[in-house]
């Protein structure tokens, strides 16, 4: 039995190496920080927006802007709605809320998500950078020690 579970992660090194190691040019490291809470965040840019500080939430299905954001967006033609999203947030409360798509975020000045799937969230609402996003950069890796996040697949920066 101590075999097969040597032998399952030996596998999945193996696996995990070679994905890791198809073009590491694709592969960016990136660092995040905390604000004095266990919470942490990335630089990003939005595009037709300009910089911003989003949340990394692997727990958040998607990522979040708030309504001015959004309002900017669309003034200048860079936020196309998609649909309506009925979810269950945090705190157990209902929610019905619009999503809009976006041309694209970067991460850190090294990573090019584009074509985002955001939830629209009330006024000033903090940024989130939700698994929606995340996954299109994986396989990642969230790392404490340093404060980073390793994204893979990682368009041009702009």
């Amino acid at each position: 039995m101590n075999f097969k579970l040597l032998s399952s992660g030996i596998l999945l090194f193996m696996t995990s190496f070679s994905v890791w190691g198809k073009d590491p040019e694709l592969h960016k490291l990136i660092p995040i920080h905390s604000k004095g809470t266990a919470a942490y965040y990335v630089d990003g840019y939005i595009d037709g927006f300009g910089p911003a500080q989003l949340l990394v939430d692997t727990g958040a299905g998607y990522t979040t802007i708030n309504e001015e954001m959004l309002a900017v967006l669309k003034k200048r033609g860079q936020a196309k709605f998609v649909k309506k999203l009925s979810g269950i947030l945090a705190d157990g409360s209902h929610k019905v809320v619009p999503v809009y798509l976006i041309p694209g975020i970067n991460i850190g000045g090294e990573c090019m998500i584009r074509d985002v799937e955001a939830v629209i969230f009330p006024a000033k609402t903090r940024l989130i950078l939700g698994m929606n996003t995340l996954l299109k950069v994986s396989p990642f890796t969230f790392s404490m020690d340093p404060p980073s996040l390793l994204l893979s697949n990682c368009g041009n920066s702009v």
